[in-house]
C-alpha cells in the first residue's frame, strides 16, 4: 500500500512538472536558507561546550570603580593574582592564564619567508590541565619543557610546512628560533578562543621589563581561568579570590566575578575583548528568521497544492466511490508531501554545499558540511520533518474532505473559508517580506548615514605604521624616542608624504586608552576621578587629521611649556565641571603640571556606537612606537614603495604593516555591514518565495474564475480590465501586510537602532517604500497570471463547464 502511494505521487510530480518545479524549487531554496540559519544559531548556543569540563571551568572578571558612576569591566586580571589563587583557593583544580595578542602582529620568519600572525597569545604551563586540545602530533609537556617552544594549529602547520608533521621544525620571532612541539587540531568554529597558535608566557617574561610589569598589581594583562571541583561554592571561591586582592592591592576598587565558559560567548558588559563574542539578541532574531523562512515555503506548497485541487477532485471522488477511507486518502497525501519535500532536501544539500562559502565569509566562521555529521544530519532531518507536517496537514485535510456527489454535480470543490485561509498566510508571507525590507532599509540608511556623517577628522590619505615589537623594547626610553624622531625625519624627506605625527597609541579608534584618576583641576571634588581617554601626541597630530580647535591654540614645538601643557575636547571641559574661562586653567595629568591652552571641537574617536567620551590631549612623543603619515595628494600609488624605502633603512629585516585611516574607521562597524548583508540575502529569499506563493494563488484563482472571465471577455471586457479585475484583491492583501509590517518593523528596528549612540529616525517614507516594492513584486508576480487567464479564448473556457 505504501509503495502505491508514492508511485501515485511519482505519477502526479511528472504529470504536473512546472508545478512540481516550483514545489520543489521554493522548498529547496527555504529550506536551504532555514537550515543555514540554525546551523549558525546551534553554533551559537553551544560555543565552547566542546571542552568536555565546561561546567567546572570559570573565567575571572575584573570590576573596576574608576568613580562613583562608573565601573569598568575587563576580562584581564594581574598576573601575579593566580600566582595567589592557587595556593589560597583550594577549590581550584587548575589554573591557567593567557596573554591574547590580537592587537599588533607577530612575524613568524619560517625559512626566510615572514608570515605576520595576530591570532597568536602566550600561555602558561597549566593551560592544557584545564583546556582539551587535540594534538595530531606532539604534546604538551615537551611545548611546557622549553620555554621557546610553540604550538600550531593543523592549518598553520600546513601554511608554514606544507605538511601537519611539522613537530621538530623551526621558526624565528624577531631573532629567537622556536621549536614546534605540537600540532593540534583547528580550532573549532564554536570556540570563544580563535588563536591557533601558542606560545608560552615563559618566552614573554624572558624579557626583564615584561616580567617586573607581570609582577605588579595593577597591570592586567592576562585571562585568567579556573577550573574548579564539581559542586564547588561558586560564592565561597569569590569570596576568598577577593581576600587576595584585598591582601594585596593598595586600592580597594576592584571586584571580582566568576564566568563559565559557556556563557562567555553572549557576555556583553565588556570594555573590550580578545575572544569571539555573539549577540544573544540578535541569535533569537535569527532564530524566528529562519522558522519563518521555512513557514512561508511551507505556505506555498500549501498555497500551490489547493490551487490543483480543482483538478484532481474527481479523482479522489472516484476513490471514495469505490471504497477509499478518508485516512487512506489522507496517507496518500502524506506521500506526495513527503516525497516533494524529501526530493527538495537533496536539492537544499545541494544549494547549502554552494552557498556555504559566502555564508562563512558573511558571520565570519567556518563551517563544512559534513554528511558524516550527526549534527548536521540532525538539522537537515529536522527542518525536513517540520516541512513534511506544515506541508502535509492542511491539504491533506482539505483534499480528504470532498463529498462524491457535491463534486459530480460540478459544486466548488473548496469553501470559502478555504479562500479566506490561504489569503491570510499570503498576507503572513508579505508582511515578512516587508518586515526584512523595512529591515535592509533601516540599516542600509545607518551605514550610509555614518559613512557620510564628519567624524570630525581627516581620514583619508592617512596611514599608520608602528615599529616592530622587538625594536621597541630593545631600546632604552632616550635611545627609542631618538630613534622615532630619526624615523620621522627620513619619512619627511619623502615627495609622497606631507606630514608625519608620533603618537603613543595604535592609532585613532585606539580604545585601549583610557584610565581614571591622575588627573586634577581646580574645583575637582575630592571623590570624583572619571574615565579620560588620553592621546599622547606630538605637536604635528593637528595638521594631519585636521581636529578643529575652538578655542585657544595648538601646541607648539619651540615651546618647552607645552610638554606640561593640556588640550581637552568640549565634552572633557563640560563633563569635568571645569570653570569658565577654560583656557590658562591648571590642570594635572598623568602626573604633569600645566595649564589648559585649547579646546577642540568633539570628534568620534570611536566607533558611532559609543558617546563621545571626555579626551586629553597630550604634547608627550616619548614612548610613541606608532607614525600617523599624511599622504601628499596624487601621491597614493608610490607611497608604499617610498615608505619601504625609509622602512628598510633602519628595518631592513624586519616585513612593513601598513593601514590606512579609513580602513581602521570601515573595521568598527564590520559586524554590522555583515548583518545589512546577510539581512538583504534573506529578504531577497523571502520574496522570491512569497512571489511563489501568490504565484500559486493568483493560478488557483484564475481557475476558480475561468467561465467568469470568458463571459467578461464575450461581453467586450479588455485584457487590462481583467488583469485590473484579478489584480486588486492580490494588491489589498499586500496592503494589509504593510499595515501589519510597518510598526513591528519600526519597533524591531527602533531597538537595532538603539545600539547607536548616533543614529537615524525611521521615517514614514521607509515605510512607503517598503510597501511600493512589494506592490510592484506582487503586481508583476499576479500580472503574469491573470494576462494568461484574459488571453485565453473565452469559449474554451465555458465549454470547460
Amino acid at each position: 500500500m505504501i509503495k502505491n502511494y508514492f508511485k501515485i505521487a511519482w505519477r502526479n510530480m511528472r504529470s504536473h512538472k512546472a508545478t512540481t518545479i516550483i514545489n520543489v524549487g521554493g522548498l529547496a531554496v527555504g529550506m536551504a536558507a532555514a537550515v543555514l540559519i540554525f546551523i549558525w544559531v546551534q553554533n551559537e548556543f553551544n560555543f565552547d561546550k566542546e571542552q568536555p569540563d565546561h561546567a567546572n571551568i570559570f573565567r575571572i572578571k575584573s570590576y573596576l570603580a574608576v568613580d562613583k558612576k562608573t565601573t569598568w569591566v575587563w576580562e584581564h586580571t594581574p598576573y601575579v593574582l593566580g600566582e595567589h589563587a592557587k595556593k589560597d583557593v583550594p577549590e581550584i583544580v587548575a589554573l591557567a592564564r593567557m596573554a591574547p595578542n590580537i592587537w599588533r602582529p607577530i612575524y613568524f620568519n619560517v625559512n626566510g619567508e615572514f608570515f605576520p600572525e595576530k591570532t597568536t597569545a602566550y600561555v602558561d604551563g597549566d593551560w592544557f590541565k584545564v583546556f582539551d586540545y587535540k594534538f595530531v602530533s606532539g604534546n604538551a609537556n615537551a611545548f611546557n619543557a622549553n620555554p621557546y617552544s610553540i604550538i600550531l594549529t593543523e592549518s598553520k602547520a600546513k601554511k608554514y610546512f606544507n605538511t601537519t608533521n611539522a613537530v621538530g621544525k623551526m621558526i624565528k620571532v624577531d631573532t629567537l628560533n622556536y621549536q614546534v612541539q605540537g600540532v593540534i587540531k583547528d580550532i573549532p568554529a564554536s570556540s570563544s578562543f580563535t588563536f591557533d597558535i601558542l606560545m608560552p608566557v615563559a618566552a614573554k617574561q624572558a624579557n626583564k621589563r615584561e616580567k617586573d610589569n607581570d609582577l605588579k598589581w595593577g597591570n592586567f594583562n592576562y585571562l585568567t581561568f579556573v577550573k574548579l571541583n564539581p559542586g564547588a561554592n561558586l560564592k565561597a571561591v569569590s569570596k576568598k579570590i577577593k581576600a587576595i586582592i584585598r591582601k594585596n592591592r593598595d586600592k580597594d576598587d576592584l571586584q571580582i566575578g566568576l564566568t563559565n565558559l559557556a556563557a562567555l560567548h553572549f557576555e556583553n558588559d565588556l570594555q573590550s575583548s580578545s575572544l569571539t563574542h555573539g549577540n544573544q539578541r540578535v541569535t533569537y532574531i535569527f532564530v524566528a528568521l529562519g522558522i519563518l523562512l521555512l513557514l512561508i515555503a511551507c505556505i506555498n506548497y500549501v498555497n500551490l497544492t489547493t490551487a490543483r485541487a480543482s483538478l484532481r477532485a474527481k479523482e479522489v471522488s472516484v476513490k471514495k466511490i469505490v471504497g477509499a477511507g478518508r485516512s487512506q486518502l489522507f496517507a496518500q497525501f502524506i506521500a506526495e508531501s513527503g516525497l516533494i519535500s524529501l526530493f527538495s532536501l537533496i536539492l537544499t544539500v545541494f544549494v547549502i554545499w554552494v552557498s556555504l562559502p559566502a555564508f562563512n565569509d558573511f558571520t565570519g566562521r567556518n563551517f563544512v558540511l559534513s554528511l558524516g555529521s550527526f549534527y548536521v544530519w540532525s538539522i537537515l532531518f529536522g527542518t525536513l520533518l517540520v516541512a513534511v507536517v506544515l506541508n502535509s496537514i492542511y491539504p491533506a485535510m482539505l483534499l480528504s474532505s470532498f463529498k462524491p456527489m457535491n463534486i459530480f454535480r460540478g459544486s466548488s470543490v473548496l469553501f470559502v473559508k478555504d479562500s479566506s485561509l490561504r489569503k491570510g498566510l499570503v498576507v503572513v508571507q508579505f508582511t515578512f517580506s516587508i518586515f526584512l525590507i523595512i529591515g535592509v532599509i533601516t540599516i542600509y540608511r545607518q551605514l550610509n548615514f555614518i559613512n557620510s556623517q564628519d567624524p570630525g577628522y581627516k581620514r583619508d590619505q592617512v596611514l599608520t605604521f608602528s615599529m616592530p615589537i622587538k625594536v621597541y623594547y630593545k631600546y632604552k626610553d632616550k635611545e627609542r624616542d631618538a630613534l622615532a624622531a630619526s624615523i620621522k625625519q627620513s619619512l619627511l624627506t619623502r615627495p609622497a608624504i606631507n606630514a608625519v605625527s608620533l603618537l603613543g597609541a595604535r592609532s585613532i579608534q585606539d580604545n585601549q586608552n583610557q584610565s581614571s584618576g591622575g588627573a586634577d583641576w581646580d574645583g575637582r571634588e575630592k571623590d570624583f576621578d572619571p574615565a579620560l581617554a588620553y592621546f599622547n601626541i606630538d605637536p604635528d597630530y593637528a595638521r594631519i587629521v585636521k581636529v578643529n580647535l575652538v578655542q585657544g591654540r595648538w601646541f607648539r614645538k619651540d615651546d618647552p611649556s607645552d610638554q606640561h601643557n593640556s588640550i581637552l575636547n568640549e565634552t572633557a571641559a563640560k563633563e569635568l565641571g571645569l570653570h569658565k574661562p577654560y583656557i590658562g586653567q591648571r590642570f594635572i595629568s598623568q602626573d604633569d603640571t600645566g595649564k589648559v591652552i585649547g579646546i577642540v571641537k568633539d570628534f568620534n574617536f570611536r566607533s558611532m556606537h559609543d558617546k563621545i567620551g571626555p579626551a586629553i590631549f597630550k604634547n608627550r612623543s616619548d614612548y610613541a612606537s606608532t607614525f600617523l603619515v599624511g599622504v601628499s595628494p596624487g601621491r597614493q600609488n608610490d607611497i608604499a614603495a617610498q615608505l619601504k624605502i625609509v622602512w628598510d633603512q633602519y628595518f631592513p629585516a624586519e616585513p612593513l604593516e601598513y593601514t590606512f585611516l579609513d580602513q581602521e574607521f570601515d573595521k568598527l562597524y564590520h559586524d554590522d555591514a555583515k548583518t545589512s548583508g546577510l539581512m538583504t540575502v534573506f529578504a531577497i529569499v523571502a520574496i522570491i518565495i512569497s512571489s511563489l506563493g501568490l504565484f500559486g494563488l493568483a493560478a488557483f484563482t484564475a481557475e476558480q474564475r475561468g467561465k467568469e472571465i470568458g463571459i467578461r471577455k464575450v461581453l467586450g471586457a479588455s485584457v487590462s480590465g481583467i488583469v485590473t479585475l484579478l489584480s486588486r484583491d492580490f494588491i489589498l492583501l499586500v496592503l494589509v501586510a504593510l499595515v501589519i509590517a510597518a510598526p513591528l518593523g519600526g519597533w524591531l528596528m527602533g531597538k537595532w537602532l538603539e545600539n547607536f549612540a548616533y543614529r537615524i529616525s525611521i521615517q514614514w517614507w521607509m515605510y512607503l517604500g517598503a510597501g511600493v516594492i512589494a506592490v510592484i513584486i506582487a503586481f508583476v508576480t499576479i500580472s503574469f497570471q491573470a494576462v494568461k487567464a484574459a488571453m485565453i479564448n473565452p469559449v474554451k473556457s465555458l465549454r470547460s463547464e
